[in-house]
């Protein structure tokens, strides 16, 4: 090929990306003439079941699509408001749905109709082959009690035939993951064979190894209910898709990334109702349940949970979102992606052309009270949740550090003025997820001098700290069918908490190293994470082995002495 015809091909695709940026302006300043909200739909995962709600060659005559559908509201995107055909579908779905309308380019409507093609292949196969069945997964659900009896039954279905066997062993798996209380299904296939697990309780557990014949013909399944491209294998895709569990659907959020034997598939159940979302559940101890209620009243500064991935910071957001919302305030998030619906609150997520930073500063413009940032990224974003603490607003965020007092020099390392930290921070939350100890089968004895030791130099520290004197009784996971033989089921929060007075303001302007924040703390006498949770396994509500799985605890505070500690403990 020639060097001329090469420079061809790199100008003409250079000009092609040209006008597309130039049609995607264009859209903007339209959309907002027309007052409409302005979408890209590249990189976004179109539903399927929004995508059918319009016929494929009414999308192509009204140059409409429909790409999201929550309940009964349906998301569309269309290029031009005044068309009359668009006009014309928009009141027929109207009679039938509610309506949330996008205005994009006509490249975004093109790209989503080409998911057309999957559903013309979904329909040409036999009915059964491609869906779930979810009375099916709901009937198994209750007869399911281990991961034995998953392996069981995956085994049993892969006897039946070829048109049957993949949708019948998805459904075991996903009734085994709700029977198990799985967060998420984890496929994985190897040189010889595939491996499947559930995390249960923040565990992965191996469930079964599948044959490769079996993985594959489960992972185009997979693909199109989730709406992915069956014939990417070479890239990471995202995609979701639903289905009943009796009385409440089940998100499921798909996962795939490609590797050595094939690609890997995550899958995360996800409940999408709140009720689970309640302070009363997280596991506070008193005195943090106390400090938590005194900080959600306040009416602007910034909250901040930190800790690392499943570690249920977005469990905590949500519930103190929950404690402070009400008719009078108006509360606005911005999350990657938004995991769980709650009626009355205006909640946004990321997306290509719609980021943290661009989103936060488009939420404020919107008159909030308070606002829910999914996650402190970058200098961009910590500015501008900042800037929002200082001027009215209550900003709820989380940083990724390994405990409370990290996430100062975190916030100063991605640029905030340590100056500014204390007049826009309220307070930071450190937190993690123990397992709870079977109330079945969990075994008392006496710690020996080794555990009482280590006890005894961590609690010591605690604000209220029991009487060590004498033997201490801790427990132990035993294992029985109704914890499936793990000795835990569920799991609980564990906290620590810094408020940020004068003397914690203090420490992060002159020496943000965290044990000497963490000694400035001191005088609030709010439990360390350590001591929250080793007070958790004197109340035998874990065991010490589980803590110190999930824990450090070599991060250790001076016993408090003051008598001003008891006091504000006590209060």
């Amino acid at each position: 090929m020639s060097p001329k015809f090469d420079e061809h091909v790199l100008e003409s695709k250079k000009y092609l990306e040209y006008r597309q940026t130039e049609e995607e302006n264009l859209i903007k300043a339209l959309s907002r003439q027309h007052g409409l909200p302005y979408v890209n739909l590249h990189g976004i995962s179109i539903n399927p079941e929004a995508l059918v709600l319009i016929g494929e060659k009414e999308a192509y005559r009204a140059n409409i699509v429909a790409f999201e559908k929550q309940n009964r509201l349906v998301s569309v995107a269309i290029q031009n408001p005044n068309d009359p055909a668009t006009q014309q579908v928009i009141e027929q779905l109207k009679g039938s749905w509610q309506l949330s309308l996008y205005m994009c380019s006509k490249g975004s409507l093109e790209h989503a109709w080409t998911r057309y093609a999957d559903q013309r292949a979904t329909v040409a196969v036999k009915k059964g082959v491609l869906d779930i069945d979810s009375d099916e997964i709901i009937r198994m659900a209750t007869t399911l009690r281990t991961g034995d009896g998953v392996r069981k039954k995956v085994e049993e279905v892969r006897t039946l035939n070829p048109a049957r066997r993949v949708s019948a062993m998805l459904e075991v798996l996903f009734a085994g993951g709700l029977a198990l209380d799985a967060s998420d299904i984890h496929i994985e296939p190897e040189a010889a064979n595939v491996r499947v697990r559930y995390r249960i309780d923040g565990v992965l557990q191996d469930i079964i190894s599948l044959p490769k014949e079996d993985y594959f013909r489960a992972a185009s399944r997979l693909k199109l209910l989730a709406g992915l491209l069956i014939n990417k294998r070479n890239e990471a895709q995202d995609g979701r898709f639903t289905f009943d569990s009796g009385e409440k659907k089940i998100e499921v959020r798909t996962s795939v990334i490609p590797g050595s034997a094939g690609e890997s598939i995550v899958m995360r159940l996800l409940d999408p109702t709140v009720a689970s979302f309640d302070m009363e559940k997280l596991g506070l101890n008193p005195i943090m349940h106390r400090v938590m209620e005194e900080e959600l009243k306040r009416p602007n500064g910034m909250i901040i949970t930190t800790g690392p991935t499943g570690s249920g910071k977005t469990t905590a957001l949500y519930a103190f979102l929950r404690a402070v919302h009400n008719p009078e305030v108006k509360i606005i998030t911005i999350e990657d992606p938004v995991e769980y619906k709650v009626d009355g609150i205006v909640q946004t997520q990321v997306e290509e052309g719609y980021t943290f930073a661009q989103g936060l500063r488009s939420i404020l413009r919107q008159d909030p009270d308070i606002i829910m940032v999914g996650e402190i990224r970058d200098r961009e974003v910590a500015e501008t949740a900042v800037h929002a603490a200082e001027t009215g607003h209550l900003v709820f965020s989380t940083l990724h550090t390994n405990n409370a007092p990290g996430a100062f020099p975190r916030l100063i390392d991605l640029g905030v003025d340590s100056r500014l930290i204390g007049s826009s921070t309220n307070i930071v939350l450190g937190q993690r997820l123990v397992r709870k100890l079977c109330e079945q089968c969990k075994v008392a004895r006496t710690a020996s001098a080794e555990e009482k030791a280590k006890i005894v130099r961590v609690i010591s520290g605690h604000p209220l700290a029991p009487d060590l004197s004498g033997d201490l009784q801790i427990f132990d996971a035993k294992g029985c069918p109704e914890c499936g033989h793990t000795g835990y089921k569920g799991r609980q929060g564990v906290f620590e908490a810094i408020k940020v007075d004068e003397a914690v303001e203090e420490a992060v302007i002159r020496d943000p190293r965290e044990h000497v924040i963490l000694e400035a703390a001191t005088p609030q006498g709010i439990p360390t994470m350590a001591e929250d949770g080793m007070d958790k396994v004197l109340q035998g509500v874990t065991s010490l082995a589980e803590l110190e799985r999930v824990v450090d605890l070599t991060l250790v505070r001076k016993s408090p002495s003051s008598a001003a500690i008891h006091d504000t403990a006590q209060e």
